[in-house]
């Protein structure tokens, strides 16, 4: 059966903050996207593998965990591990506890490479986004993006 419900259309407010979203987070990605690789020679991508290893218990994480932190295929984030590994980055451990398994673990040279990148980045991010708000619109913007991500992850 069709649904013959008529669409609730955006009111002007909505579709001017629809669209900015749009806007800013293409724009912002873009901007984040070319500082990452213009001082490391880094994908965004890359940066999240490295940020997470680094933040995990003995810098290590399951592939299929790090696959579902970054909404990413296993098999995607297999071949995108393959060439970090071939740059040094990180690297494939077996899983005791599973044959099947395999946990990134990042390199020294990983970790240098993130020491690196993070001042340039953070200052990116700084003057991209957080400096163009007060504390109480950073505030504000914590708290609408925690609560849509919250209702996004329930519905994955």
């Amino acid at each position: 059966m069709e649904d013959t419900t008529p669409p609730r259309w955006l009111e002007e407010d909505e579709f001017r903050a629809w669209i900015g979203y749009r806007r800013m987070k293409a724009l912002l990605d873009l901007a984040l996207a070319r500082q990452l690789a213009a001082d490391q020679g880094l994908s965004e991508p890359d940066y999240d593998v490295l940020t997470s290893l680094s933040a995990a218990p003995d810098r290590r994480i399951r592939l299929s965990e790090m696959a579902e932190r970054m909404l990413w295929s296993k098999s995607r984030l297999s071949h995108h591990v393959t060439r970090m590994q071939q740059r040094g980055l990180v690297t494939r451990k077996e899983c005791d506890s599973d044959g099947r398994g395999a946990f990134i673990v990042l390199t020294d040279e990983g970790m240098a490479t993130l020491v690196a990148a993070a001042p340039g980045h953070v200052a990116a991010v700084r003057e991209h986004l957080i400096d163009v708000m007060t504390p109480q619109e950073i505030r504000v913007l914590g708290d609408v993006t925690e609560r849509i991500v919250e209702k996004l992850r329930k519905n994955l």
